[in-house]
């Protein structure tokens, strides 16, 4: 079995965010994002992982290397051109075999084992994850049969549609596909899993099944106030399955307060009566006296001058927060952005 991530999107929802850092390697508690998915790909004991790229592929591999590191066995593709869900999957698919695909945006903490096993039950063809959302109407809707066989697809209700609902439940990103669903995409065309490759799995009356997860965290981290919960999700305790790495090494006045939520990276200075609330600080950050950062996620090496106040934002890689400077609620600071003393934003 392998498994296959779709990792090729420009993360345009992210921005500012992913101007220079691709959205599968932006930082998440100070690891690149990707590394979680394959965590658990690599517990289900899949570690043949191709990564399906299109923008700013060099970077990712640069970043995740074969992936010997991890346990795993890593394989980059990259695409010549956006080619939707199904058309990355056709284009990957150089072993006809079982194949776990993941989307690229999707953070999770499920047993993916567990999946397998319900497919290989079922003898499906597909198997498609699912997940309870408590607003679906955001969101397109799948309907299944008792013995969770897909029923049908609908597309973000309306208002007045959601009373007749049957389900709450939706496409969660993650599939088990047999190598016969290849043979129903079209070579080097722009195909979808939700709107191609999954209603002629329908029409064509495939064994197609689904696996709703039942007290499992998922996020789709694609939006900056998604990317910031998800920090806030992880320090509180709701992600179950992953080893939080605590505070590296780092150098802490004495008289500086550091909660016991927050995370340091390594090589991260923090000055005199500056205080850090459950916040997660990357790599060499230097926090000068007096500074606050509640709330937050900082990246590597960014300085925060004396004073200042960072209070539910992002700020990312390499920036200079000017003294008595203040950084608001849902702001969100593209690498390398200077703010000169005394400004709000």
């Amino acid at each position: 079995m392998q498994a296959l991530i779709l990792a090729g999107g420009k993360g345009t929802r992210l921005r500012p965010l992913t101007v220079y850092t691709p959205k599968p390697i932006v930082p998440v508690l100070n690891r690149p994002f990707l590394l979680y998915q394959i965590e658990i790909l690599r517990r289900a004991g899949v570690k043949d992982i191709t990564l399906s790229l299109n923008y700013q592929p060099d970077k990712i591999e640069q970043q995740l290397g074969d992936g010997a590191s991890y346990g795993v066995n890593l394989r980059y593709i990259t695409e010549p051109s956006p080619m939707g869900t199904g058309g990355a999957y056709k284009y990957a698919a150089a072993i006809r075999e079982t194949t776990v695909v993941f989307n690229g945006d999707v953070l999770t903490d499920l047993d993916v084992s567990k999946v397998i096993g319900f497919h290989e039950q079922k003898k499906a063809d597909a198997t498609i994850v699912l997940t309870p959302v408590e607003n679906p109407s955001a969101y397109g809707l799948v309907e299944t049969e008792t013995d969770g066989r897909v029923r049908r697809f609908l597309e973000k209700p309306k208002p007045e549609e959601l009373a007749d609902l049957t389900t709450n439940n939706i496409n969660a990103g993650i599939y088990i596909l047999e190598p016969g669903v290849l043979d129903l995409i079209p070579e080097g065309e722009n195909t979808s899993f939700e709107y191609n490759v999954f209603p002629d799995l329908l029409k064509l009356q495939k064994e197609f099944f689904a696996f709703v997860m039942k007290g499992n965290y998922w996020r789709d981290i694609g939006t900056p106030t998604s990317y910031l919960q998800t920090h806030h999700d992880f320090l509180s305790g709701q992600i179950k399955n992953f080893e939080i790495e605590k505070s590296a090494e780092a150098d802490v006045a004495t008289t500086a307060i550091v909660d016991k939520n927050s995370i340091l990276g390594a090589g991260c200075v923090v000055k005199p009566n500056a205080r850090i609330t459950n916040s997660v600080i990357g790599a060499g950050v230097h926090i000068e006296e007096k500074a606050v950062v509640e709330n937050s996620v900082v990246w590597a090496h960014t300085r925060i001058s004396s004073q200042a106040q960072i209070r539910d934002a992002i700020v990312g890689r390499s920036c200079h927060i000017g003294r008595n400077s203040s950084v608001g609620s849902e702001s969100v600071l593209g690498d390398k952005t200077s703010l000169t003393d005394y400004t709000k934003v």
